[in-house]
């Protein structure tokens, strides 16, 4: 039986969730979003980052009607419902829900999907403000094995940044002890920016021009960390800086170990860790490269040996990539495929 998912807001990580559900043969039945059919298949076709939507090594073919586009044959119902209780994804034959809007991140909102919907289970992609018990998050390579079907079934993808993070603060903790922890994104433009200066309640610098900008702003990723690993509580935090880039991220993270290491130590470890049980998940690198070199890379976070300095035995500074939409995406559709394959779905 085929995985068959829903997708709830088919903005950037929702149209990047499609194209690579797409490639590995997860059958997308649904997309509810209130952008009209034809707009929907124009943008999941056309993209000014990730180019020109291919399958099978071609260009894919789509076609919209009122109701539905389609991609090589294969259609996709569209809906635009607020009400995300009124989503009918049992008639449609969805079964597992990701949800993108952005808006229903919390285990009482998105559990409407299961309750009123009809799936069988949810994977938020953000951050969520529900508690652990409600809704457990969880990030591929480091705490996915906790995922339990029995008992979860709303859970939280957490953020692109903390999916670059986790992996390498996994890393250390396991291999030389993190004591603590300073973290700073260098993050990519979203499109909740604008593009002209303009006003915005939360945060004042948050509503200038993205494009002319580096704009410091908060981020919930390093604390979200002890989310997946709570021996880590206490000890991270981080801040983000909004950049004029359009894709791909960096985290820099600077930390205290537990005991002696040099900085060749912890490349090792990062080689070694990218080698073998999170391979795919972290990379590591020794070339000279630049924040578009990774544009499109799936893997969560890049490790980069020539970004990373050291001040002493235990004091020191290491850098990693992600392209903060097409990694996020691809882990998306892995975890789906992991909460399909332990209902028995394949």
């Amino acid at each position: 039986m085929a995985i068959r998912i829903g997708i709830n807001g088919f903005g950037r990580i929702g149209r990047l969730v499609y194209r690579i559900a797409a490639e590995q043969g997860v059958e997308v039945v649904a997309v509810n979003d209130l952008v009209p059919a034809d707009n929907l298949a124009y943008l999941l076709t056309y993209d000014t980052m990730h180019r020109r939507f291919m399958l099978d090594g071609r260009p894919a073919e789509v076609s919209a009607t009122d109701t539905a586009f389609t991609v090589n044959g294969k259609s996709t119902r569209t809906m635009a419902e607020k009400d995300p209780a009124r989503l009918p994804w049992k008639d449609l034959g969805a079964d597992y829900i990701i949800e993108s809007t952005g808006l229903f991140t919390e285990g009482e909102k998105a559990s409407l999907h299961i309750s009123g919907g009809g799936a069988r289970r949810v994977l938020i992609s953000a951050p969520t403000k529900s508690e652990p018990s409600v809704v457990p998050t969880f990030c591929l390579g480091v705490n996915h094995e906790q995922y339990d079907p029995s008992k979860h079934t709303v859970v939280s993808n957490a953020s692109c940044t903390t999916n670059c993070l986790a992996p390498i603060a996994k890393v250390i903790h396991d291999a030389f002890g993190l004591e603590e922890g300073l973290m700073t994104t260098v993050h990519a433009a979203t499109a909740t920016q604008p593009t002209q200066d303009g006003p915005s309640k939360k945060d004042w610098r948050g509503g200038r021009n993205a494009y002319q900008n580096i704009i410091p702003s908060s981020t919930g990723a390093a604390k979200a960390v002890t989310l997946c690993i709570p021996a880590l509580k206490g000890r991270l935090t981080g801040m983000a800086f909004r950049v004029p880039t359009a894709d791909v991220s960096a985290v820099d993270l600077t930390f205290k170990t537990g005991k002696d290491a040099t900085l060749s130590d912890i490349h090792a470890a990062m080689k070694a860790a990218s080698e073998g049980a999170m391979k795919g998940i972290l990379g590591y690198t020794q070339e000279e490269v630049v924040s578009s070199d990774f544009i499109g890379d799936r893997r969560s976070s890049i490790y980069d040996s020539g970004a990373c300095i050291e001040l002493n035995k235990r004091f020191f500074k290491v850098v990693s990539w992600y392209d903060n939409e097409a990694g996020y995406a691809a882990r998306c559709v892995d975890f789906i495929r992991l909460m399909a394959g332990k209902d028995g779905v394949k």
